[in-house]
């Protein structure tokens, strides 16, 4: 049995991209159809418990990984919000010197003047505000004061959210909806705005007919098929799976580097035993950022959670795991995330995605002294015992790739945006470079790694391409109409 949609616009994920096209071109009267793969979640069921939020909120019950040296836990979240659900909600806009490198490498004509209105209306929409000290909690004041007593420039984080109250459970679904994901902002505005929102749609090709899009096919969760035609489709699936749904759908890719240019943003953490209480759960998880090694490719962030959290992550073993989680109150947390220069690739085996990555001697040089700088940041806080996520006995100086222990959770690049065809999969415009009617709007056209968190830079440029799509120009803020 098949159903069939008609529409303006076929927009394919209900994330930090496509869930800002979607409310963007059905506000500005275009017909939207969008098609998310998860589900619809109720934030009444929202329990902050690791385990059981791990397992519903994220994409293979948050076991995606890289393969390569060292393999890499990647989170990925599913559903009506995408990854902005899961996510610590940090909002930084895209950094100057990023701009002018994809200008200069790209040929990409994307400026701090022509993304600045794109920006204000995604913090409007979002209610991007800084964190305040109070809400910050002590885990960000141990962090905080070692960076001021070392004369390390630090600052609090800006983050989506209205009415936070510091639960501490951000990446496990925010329980009173204060953090503003785009499945309670812009979701919401798209379907006010006519937009139809299918959930459960398993998107399995793009319609292609005589080199332009016609639509697509969808398999929905009780096996019916429904084909949405439409002259205009918006990839949004994110960096993983959009260059696999370009390849399924039989897109040529003349530049060679659909899939190619994996960047991820590796991190770690360090903990460490302070004298003071610090309750880690208690406050804005990712509420604080250090940012003096910048230019040296890696920053500190804010990371902590409740005591299931602290017991996965802990970088210890047997006795000592038990007596340090026995001094849970008084146990710090910090982040250390590193501006990758490593690429990995993602490519289709048995129908799921292979993401290989490997670690390169350049970006090990930075772990090396992103954790020789955490450890000092620590101690310069007064911390008694500093835990690095290194096996007993490897100093930061002589770690191996093998020895680190890594997340990431922003992959960049897969369809990257470049001016010239032979080297990228879309354009300036994030246009398909092969087919006409087909645009993406995910982290995958980021061409380069951000140094910093990309929701926002993914966002502003999912609303310059609604805009581009409407014909029209962004409203600079006196002019915007969107709902604050």
């Amino acid at each position: 049995m098949m159903e069939r949609l008609d529409a303006d616009v076929c927009v394919v994920g209900a994330g930090a991209g496509g869930a800002v096209v979607a409310a963007e071109l059905a506000e500005g009267g275009a017909r939207v159809v969008v098609l998310e793969q998860g589900p619809r979640h109720d934030p009444d069921g929202f329990t902050a418990r690791p385990p059981e939020m791990l397992a519903r909120l994220y994409r293979d019950s948050c076991q995606t990984a890289t393969v390569g040296a060292p393999p890499i836990l990647l989170p990925l979240g599913r559903g009506l919000g995408g990854t902005t659900l899961v996510n610590s909600g940090t909002c930084f806009r895209t950094p100057p010197h990023v701009l002018e490198r994809w200008a200069a490498e790209f040929g990409l004509e994307i400026d701090e003047a022509t993304l600045r209105p794109c920006f204000e209306r995604v913090e409007q929409a979002l209610s991007v505000t800084e964190v305040t000290p109070e809400l910050a909690g002590a885990n960000a004041a141990v962090a905080l004061r070692g960076a001021a007593r070392l004369g390390w420039s630090h600052g609090y984080l800006r983050r989506n959210a209205r009415g936070c109250v510091g639960s501490g459970v951000c990446v496990f679904g925010c329980p009173t909806s204060a953090k503003q994901h785009t499945g309670i902002t812009y979701i919401p505005r798209a379907a006010a705005a006519g937009a139809r929102i299918v959930t459960g749609a398993d998107v399995q090709e793009i319609l292609i007919e005589g080199g332009r899009a016609r639509g697509v096919s969808a398999r929905l969760a009780d096996g019916r098929r429904l084909d949405v035609r439409a002259p205009e489709v918006v990839v949004a699936c994110g960096t993983i799976h959009t260059p696999l749904l370009l390849a399924r759908s039989g897109l040529e890719d003349p530049s060679g580097q659909r899939g190619h240019n994996l960047a991820l943003h590796p991190a770690t953490s360090a903990f460490a035993l302070m004298d003071e209480e610090v309750d880690m759960a208690r406050g804005v998880p990712q509420s604080a950022y250090v940012d003096e090694f910048a230019s040296e490719g890696f920053m500190f962030e804010g990371a902590a959670g409740p005591p299931a959290y602290a017991a996965m992550v802990l970088p210890l073993t047997g006795a000592r795991h038990t007596r340090a989680m026995a001094d849970y109150r008084r146990l710090a947390q910090f982040g250390l995330m590193v501006s990758d220069e490593s690429r990995g690739r993602v490519r289709a085996v048995a129908g799921r995605p292979l993401i290989r990555y490997d670690l390169g001697a350049s970006d090990l040089s930075k772990f090396r002294a992103g954790l020789a700088r955490m450890e000092e940041l620590f101690l310069a806080a007064g911390a008694r015992e500093v835990y690095l996520p290194l096996p007993a006995g490897v100093r930061p100086e002589r770690a191996r790739v093998r020895d680190l222990k890594l997340m990431a959770f922003h992959p960049l690049g897969t369809a990257r945006a470049d001016a010239r065809g032979t080297h990228g999969v879309t354009d300036g415009d994030l246009a398909l470079h092969v087919a006409a009617g087909v645009h993406v709007a995910d982290g995958s056209v980021v061409p380069s790694a951000l140094g910093v968190n990309p929701q926002l830079t993914i966002m502003a440029l999912a609303t310059r391409l609604a805009f581009h799509l409407l014909g029209r120009a962004v409203p600079d803020r006196e002019e915007s109409a969107c709902p604050s």
